[in-house]
């Protein structure tokens, strides 16, 4: 876990003055997260009374709004899938579009209170400090973090973090990139130095290398989750530099559309971008996030207890690949995909499988054993890989 703490301090140090933000284990490590919790002064996660259904009112802190078409999108379609689920009226449901990670986002999360909300989920990483802080304030009322990590720790009983196995779906994209390039040479769209990103784009690079072992992967920042303009820069910048397939850790079709454009492909991210770029978009990994904001609502209206910690992947379809672009996908990628995803299921592919060496950004070593691997998102829900490997070649 410290290595973890590491990478994360080391991100919000360099994003300390920007104002921007978003973003896997079994139901066993998110119960073992939860039990831990209780018994390290942690905490029952929630549990009481309960609320009749006609009375219950959610709210949601987003970073951007649907029109990205991807994250703030995705996470709108899983608002939509427990909203249907559950049998809630629009009434019950408040959303604060466009929020930056700033003072306001503790002025929405009150506002949300304020309403009435009896759950109120944030879904950009620097949303945390702020949930964490109104948590204190406001007992009766569960708050839910996707991609965070301070839940665990933070000996609030209202307060909980949850997010989904995405590397895994990463891993599976860089099968289908790495039979397509054609040169060897990949580029990568990415946010932040956090871990999140990290994990990301490296489980996306060793896909790739899995299928393709000459392949090697180009990466640069645009230091925010949603700037279509910079995510379409970057991306050009990667193309020009030689790069035949391109993904990203970014919230916005751009870098998608300027694959296509450049008559390049590219692996996207929380949406099918082959709607946005048909002839360049090969395949996307996507997170259901409908599975857990209806567990959780549920839990609320049932008086039960949520997890501290909450992470799912393939195996329970909260992780998920678009369909398959076979009009431009390599031959037999569905195929090695396929092979993949039944071995991820059981357990004989581990992504972060050794050997395996990397540096963090701040230059700590790590290895991974031969015959060993790396336990992603199994101790807490939030990614903690946060070491470049050999092969992928961060921008200055």
């Amino acid at each position: 876990m410290k290595k973890k703490f590491l990478c994360v301090l080391l991100s919000a140090v360099m994003v300390a003055a920007t104002l921007a933000g978003c973003g896997g284990s079994s139901d066993g490590a998110a119960d073992s997260a939860a039990e831990e919790s209780t018994e390290e002064g942690g905490d029952e996660a929630s549990g009481g009374a309960g609320i009749a259904k006609e009375d219950i009112k959610v709210g949601f802190v987003h970073i951007g709004d649907p029109s990205d078409m991807g994250y703030t999108y995705n996470h709108d379609l899983g608002t939509q899938e427990m909203q249907e689920a559950l049998g809630l009226s629009d009434e019950q449901i408040i959303n604060k579009y466009n929020i930056p990670e700033s003072s306001e986002c503790d002025t929405a999360l009150r506002e949300l209170v304020d309403a009435g909300c009896n759950i109120i989920f944030g879904t950009s990483f620097g949303f945390e400090d702020y949930m964490v802080e109104v948590a204190k304030e406001y007992p009766d009322v569960q708050f839910c973090h996707s991609t965070g990590y301070q839940a665990k720790d933070a000996g609030l009983p209202n307060m909980h973090n949850y997010f989904a196995s995405i590397y895994e779906g990463r891993y599976l994209a860089g099968i289908a990139a790495g039979m397509k390039t054609e040169n060897n040479k990949l580029g990568y769209v990415a946010a932040f130095p956090f871990a999140e990103v990290i994990s990301g784009f490296t489980s996306f690079y060793l896909g790739a290398k899995s299928v393709n072992p000459d392949v090697t992967m180009e990466i640069q920042y645009t230091n925010s989750w949603n700037d279509p303009k910079k995510e379409a820069e970057v991306a050009q910048a990667l193309i020009d530099d030689g790069c035949d397939v391109i993904s990203q850790h970014s919230d916005s079709t751009a870098p998608a559309t300027t694959a296509e454009k450049n008559g390049v492909w590219q692996c996207g991210y929380n949406a099918d971008m082959s709607v946005a770029a048909p002839k360049g978009s090969l395949i996307s990994p996507i997170i259901d996030w409908g599975i857990y904001l209806q567990e959780a609502v549920q839990a609320v209206i049932d008086g039960e207890e949520i997890p501290a910690d909450w992470c799912q992947g393939i195996d329970s379809g909260a992780v998920y690949m678009s369909p398959l672009n076979e009009d431009i996908a390599a031959e037999g990628t569905q195929e090695a995909i396929d092979e993949a995803i039944e071995k991820i299921k059981s357990g004989e592919l581990q992504v972060f499988a050794g050997p395996l060496k990397g540096v963090s950004p701040e230059g700590e070593e790590f290895e991974v054993a031969e015959g060993d691997f790396y336990p992603e998102q199994v101790e807490a829900s939030a990614p903690s890989w946060c070491y470049i490997v050999d092969g992928c070649n961060v921008a200055e």
